[in-house]
């Protein structure tokens, strides 16, 4: 078996929705690549936007970004961000991380999913 380590990295600089993100051992994710950062109200997934040079990635927040602090931990998802598509998501709503705000669930195991820049 062999054991993989998660692409980790920290939270340098937050400006609204937007955040600069560092991976110390200089492995960066690429753009569009999913980033998830863990709070006390929850997980917020991030996407990278823009690699800035000396170990620092730039990305978007996909939702509100009060009370994230400087030097939370960030981890590399390693893939896009996905939502679901097809017939069973036809008629339903969606946020933008593919989540179903419209309290009727999903089953991400038999729906497909894209990523959210190819739908």
């Amino acid at each position: 078996m062999v054991k993989t380590t998660a692409n980790k990295g920290y939270v340098t600089q937050i400006i609204g929705p937007v955040l600069d993100i560092e991976f110390p051992d200089g492995n960066l994710p690429p753009i569009y690549s999913a980033i998830k950062i863990e709070t006390s109200d929850g997980v917020n997934i991030v996407e990278v936007q823009q690699l800035l040079g000396d170990n620092k990635v730039r990305a978007v927040s996909m939702r509100s970004t009060d009370g994230l602090r400087r030097g939370v931990e960030a981890i590399d998802l390693g893939a896009p961000i996905t939502v679901p598509v097809g017939k069973p998501t036809l008629g339903r709503i969606f946020n933008v991380i593919g989540e179903p705000v419209d309290e009727q669930g999903v089953d991400r195991k038999s729906t497909r999913l894209n990523s959210s820049h190819l739908v």
